[in-house]
């Protein structure tokens, strides 16, 4: 159901869509019923996206570049700002970054890293987040995240690499059945040819030494070849660009790559875990 609150949440491109597609639906003269009918919605759900109660979903602005869009494109072209703005607003500034970077380079300590997570692993994750969202914001915040798949099939492809704590192979989110599913996915994304997946081990520590004692992050290299690196503590997502401060950081993850298995172990250590019951 749409929530009122989602006005207020609704960034501007979601008003733009709403104002847009009510002007050319009643340039055409239709109801709100009679476009529902022809881009397979209802006509509350026409009306939740013109108030922007519950802001146009991406299948929906591509029937309604269909219908409205008179060869314009302009809904077309809406649909990557409208994911851009179904991000926590923490995630915004690094989410422009990643669609065009050249390379991400990932290293997570919690949870799978967003770019690899299946729909029922998000879903999961999310809905056992605090504090708790509407399930209209579960949707739309699922939708965003699987969006970032498409970084995989990306044209020119980017370099995507990602160390995983053995941890997080081992924590279930949802059920066990959602969770073996994410480890095949991630087996099957570990085998493409512009991805690299490697898993720190559980007893790095007992070794003397565990580069990453610190926590997550992600580097970036932009489009215009920039280095950056995002940091997320407790919700706050903190940018880095000062080159001192992302030359000491990207030492860090070189590091915590060399302590990782390598890729091959890595692979068969996900597909064994995959099999494994709980």
């Amino acid at each position: 159901m749409a929530s009122s609150d989602n006005k207020v949440e609704a960034g501007g491109t979601a008003h733009m869509v709403a104002a847009l597609a009510k002007a050319l639906r009643e340039q055409m003269g239709l109801t709100q019923e009679e476009l529902g009918k022809l881009i397979g919605y209802t006509a509350s759900a026409v009306s939740a996206m013109e108030t922007c109660a519950q802001p146009a979903s991406d299948k929906m602005l591509v029937k309604l570049e269909e219908v409205l869009g008179g060869g314009l494109g302009v809904f077309e072209k809406a649909r990557k700002w409208m994911l851009l703005e179904k991000y926590p607003a923490r995630f915004r500034g690094v989410a422009g970054l990643e669609r065009g970077a050249v390379t991400i380079s990932s290293y997570e300590s919690f949870v799978i890293d967003g770019i690899f997570q299946t729909e029922p692993y998000a879903h999961a994750l999310i809905r056992g987040g605090y504090p708790a969202v509407s399930d209209q914001k579960r949707e739309e915040l699922v939708e965003a995240r699987l969006a970032r798949r498409a970084l995989f099939d990306r044209d020119p492809s980017p370099m995507i690499e990602l160390i995983l704590e053995e941890t997080v192979l081992r924590r279930p989110f949802g059920d066990w059945d959602i969770m073996r599913g994410q480890l095949r996915s991630l087996a099957e994304d570990a085998q493409r040819e512009n991805v690299c997946l490697q898993v720190l081990p559980l007893d790095r520590g007992l070794r003397g030494s565990h580069a990453g004692a610190c926590g997550s992050m992600k580097l970036l290299v932009t489009e215009d070849h920039d280095h950056v690196i995002y940091l997320e503590i407790e919700d706050q997502g903190i940018l880095v660009s000062d080159p001192p401060e992302v030359a000491q950081l990207a030492h860090r993850y070189a590091k915590i790559r060399s302590q990782a298995l390598s890729p091959d172990d890595s692979l068969s250590l996900i597909e064994r875990l995959a099999g494994e019951e709980p």
